[in-house]
């Protein structure tokens, strides 16, 4: 297994691969909290390594509430990752955010309610990760930019509402997040943005929009087909915006979120279980 590999990229739907990478291998690992979706493929391009995961697994087998994100997040902890690249399939829940565009967003908001959102959630040891800004800044920059070299339209900024799934939204909950001003609406952000930042990465989406949801009257209803014919049109550019996004971060600093956790331990040090210390030593043996 490499070690050390800085950079992470999560394949949404219709993305189960990232063409380019050479000296591929593909590793297994486990977690303390089990399998994680797939094999992750290990690979180098721009002289960088990198790692891919397919969050549905290839062959998209696995359901939005059903993902193992912890798993996942950590898998990618484990091979030394600290940017962390999402793409994630979208509807638009704006006029001007049309189908086929791309967002980079900036502020999350958690519909979701069947999944666990921490690495921590054994009594003995609580964690207050602050996530006020759940999109790393610096990388969602660094995903605008881009995205922008790929000539596809791309929008920076908005709020993304993620909802529990696997259904599609109702029309009136559709009108009503377009009410409260969300930009765009998915399924799998959370607890993903949650989770690497309690592993200390940076992370950042790119978000391909599909559809206008369910609210835009003049449209026919999104379907599966209509979802998956659109992100497949966009695949290249979206594997060519992440190709981009990797050459971009050559030589990066660490990630501005390396010590995310350093005032997030409220447990007084000398009463956290050994067992719990050793579970969790990976994330914060630092800080004991």
């Amino acid at each position: 297994m490499t070690p050390n590999t800085r950079i992470g990229i999560i394949g949404g739907s219709g993305v189960y691969d990232l063409p380019g990478l050479e000296d591929i291998e593909e590793v297994s690992i486990q977690t303390p909290f089990g399998a994680p979706s797939d094999q992750y493929i290990l690979g180098t391009v721009h002289g960088e390594r990198v790692a891919f995961l397919a969050r549905h697994g290839r062959g998209h087998l696995i359901n939005p509430t059903h993902v193992n994100y912890r798993a996942n997040i950590w898998g990618f902890k484990s091979l030394g990752v600290e940017y962390l690249i999402s793409m994630n399939a979208c509807g638009s829940l704006r006029e001007e955010i049309k189908p086929g565009h791309i967002v980079i967003p900036d502020q999350l908001f958690d519909r979701t309610r069947l999944r666990p959102s921490s690495f921590f959630d054994d009594p003995g040891l609580v964690v207050h990760a602050s996530v006020a800004e759940p999109i790393c800044p610096s990388l969602a920059n660094v995903l605008y930019k881009a995205v922008g070299g790929t000539g596809k339209s791309v929008h920076k900024g908005g709020d993304f509402v993620i909802i529990e799934g696997p259904r599609f939204s109702t029309k009136s909950e559709s009108r009503v997040f377009r009410q409260l001003g969300f930009s765009i609406i998915g399924m799998t952000a959370i607890p993903e943005a949650f989770l690497a930042r309690e592993a200390g990465m940076s992370y950042a989406i790119i978000a391909h929009v599909t559809d206008y949801d369910v609210w835009h009257e003049s449209l026919e209803p999104v379907t599966v087909e209509m979802v998956i014919k659109t992100l497949i049109e966009n695949a290249a550019a979206a594997q060519q915006a992440t190709l981009n996004a990797i050459e971009l971060l050559k030589n990066a600093p660490p990630s501005p979120w390396a010590n995310a956790l350093k005032d997030a331990i409220i447990t007084d040090r000398s009463k956290i279980p050994q067992e719990l210390a050793g579970k969790h030593q990976f994330l914060i043996g630092k800080y004991l």
